[in-house]
């Protein structure tokens, strides 16, 4: 087992537009690019299972996640198949004007990987999770915000 804590990190957008983003499915879908072949199925108004194959590691592979979603606060996600299977982890979202802060704190274990690749893999996880919503984030913030000036204007 190794236990995350990743603090600090922020996404350059407010926080109702993160999760105007977080909701919408599809579009949040497409901007990850170590996921292919989603599917969603409704567990309840906040739940929902999300399964995939995921590129970890090198390769692709099945995987499947428990997601539970609460706005403002935070996303919490449980891996029920896949590399990671059994680990748990939270997102938690903090309001800061023009930027949310984003910070982590989960529980990684895995049934097929040695345990030294455990926190390698859930960091590659945690960073290109990162690195495709971020920028994903904040041009849709722009465009909202372009479109409200735009129509302010006329």
């Amino acid at each position: 087992m190794v236990y995350i804590k990743d603090e600090g990190s922020e996404f350059d957008a407010p926080i109702d537009d993160v999760w105007k983003y977080l909701d919408d499915g599809d579009a949040h879908d497409a901007a990850h690019k170590t996921s292919r072949n989603p599917k969603f199925e409704k567990v309840s108004d906040i739940t929902f299972i999300y399964s995939s194959e995921r590129y970890l590691r090198g390769k692709w592979t099945p995987d499947s996640i428990r997601m539970t979603m609460l706005p403002p606060v935070a996303v919490a996600i449980e891996w029920l198949d896949g590399l990671l299977t059994g680990s748990k982890l939270v997102y938690v979202y903090k309001p800061k004007g023009e930027k949310t802060g984003i910070d982590v704190y989960g529980e990684f274990v895995s049934k097929t990987l040695p345990p030294t690749e455990v926190e390698a893999t859930a960091r590659e996880f945690l960073e290109s999770e990162f690195r495709d919503d971020a920028p994903a984030v904040r041009a849709r913030y722009l465009k909202v915000k372009e479109t409200t000036k735009a129509s302010s204007r006329g």
